[in-house]
């Protein structure tokens, strides 16, 4: 596929980082992420290893150097490793980083055919360190599993950032105890704010903590000293300074609700079903899917990959500003990728 002009959005935003999901299906069922009784996809209507590939090498020609790969969780799907070393292949050759997001379930699994791909860094999204609490949260006893999976991450040479979102009233009292555990294995934490995202049983108002009110209970604890440090993605960074034996660590903050980060946003998000998604918060999107399947797909996907940079909005919206507001948006975080 020859290169082509660079993915800049009307705004003068370059995009250069696609989060590109694998499947919809996760083994676990978060209370802020999805109802127990999700319904899945047909997997028919789910891309194939083939098209998510050319859809990837697409974007790769217009300038996309970093892709995360996501679901639901990813490493359920069967082929998804293939995907991976196809991908892998790019690296220093148009890509300069892939890596994935994961619940860390299948990690113990998989993760040295993660790093012999090519994969150096992923998330792990772990929200507390209480089994008991982990199991209401996750409605699965899973624990053990993650934690399994993340020390086989770290022993395949893989550098691993955790993800914790901050619910109120049910993991903030053990956010501290988290940050120094990962500080203390040399990892990164980085809290999030919930996102109103798809109906669940939950309501996301009683689930909204700001981090605002987080980092100001952890200043009264830590040291924390602002970081010029960037990721490539929404994440604003502080040093603590007491974690891990005064060794200190990294502290990252993703404030979708409390601090809009949007003016400098690099990334669009493609479903497992091949919709690009142009905003995580907005409902502009492209249908990548039927442009694979045309007759002329190369010159329609790049026709398509245009309209979404026309389309892409300035800032997303979110808000959770009342108790039993629906959601901003109807679909799952599951459907759009993590």
């Amino acid at each position: 596929m020859t290169s082509a002009a660079p993915l800049i959005d009307q705004f003068n935003r370059r995009i250069s980082y696609l989060r590109l999901s694998v499947t919809d299906r996760c083994d676990l069922r978060c209370t802020y992420c999805m109802p127990e009784a999700q319904v899945f996809l047909p997997r028919k209507d789910v891309l194939s290893l083939e098209e998510l590939h050319k859809l990837a090498l697409g974007f790769i020609a217009r300038g996309v150097s970093k892709i995360r790969l996501t679901g639901g969780e990813p490493l359920v799907r069967r082929d998804m490793i293939e995907l991976v070393r196809a991908l892998g292949r790019k690296l220093g050759d148009g890509l300069d980083e892939l890596t994935l997001t994961t619940n860390g379930t299948q990690l113990a699994r998989f993760a040295e055919d993660l790093f012999a791909a090519g994969v150096r860094r992923i998330n792990v999204s772990l929200d507390t360190l209480d089994r008991d609490q982990f199991a209401r949260l996750a409605r699965r006893d899973s624990l053990p599993q993650v934690l399994e999976g993340i020390a086989a991450a770290r022993a395949a040479g893989l550098k691993v950032k955790l993800n914790t979102v901050a619910l109120k009233g049910t993991n903030e009292a053990g956010i501290p105890d988290l940050m120094g555990w990962a500080h203390a294995k040399g990892m990164e934490l980085t809290l999030i704010e919930v996102m109103p995202l798809g109906e669940v049983e939950e309501d996301r108002f009683d689930q909204y903590l700001p981090l605002s009110t987080v980092r100001a209970d952890l200043e009264q604890r830590f040291t924390l000293t602002p970081s010029s440090h960037r990721s490539g993605g929404p994440a604003r960074y502080v040093d603590v300074a007491e974690t891990a034996n005064g060794k200190g660590g990294r502290l990252g903050f993703i404030t979708p609700l409390t601090n809009n980060f949007c003016d400098g946003c690099n990334r669009v998000r493609v479903t497992a079903t091949g919709q690009l998604y142009a905003c995580l918060g907005g409902r502009e999107q492209v249908d990548l899917r039927a442009a694979l399947r045309s007759e002329e797909p190369d010159a329609a996907l790049q026709a398509a990959l245009d309209e979404a940079m026309r389309i892409k909005p300035l800032r997303h919206h979110f808000a959770i500003d009342r108790s039993g507001a629906a959601p901003a948006l109807a679909r799952h975080m599951s459907m759009t990728g993590g």
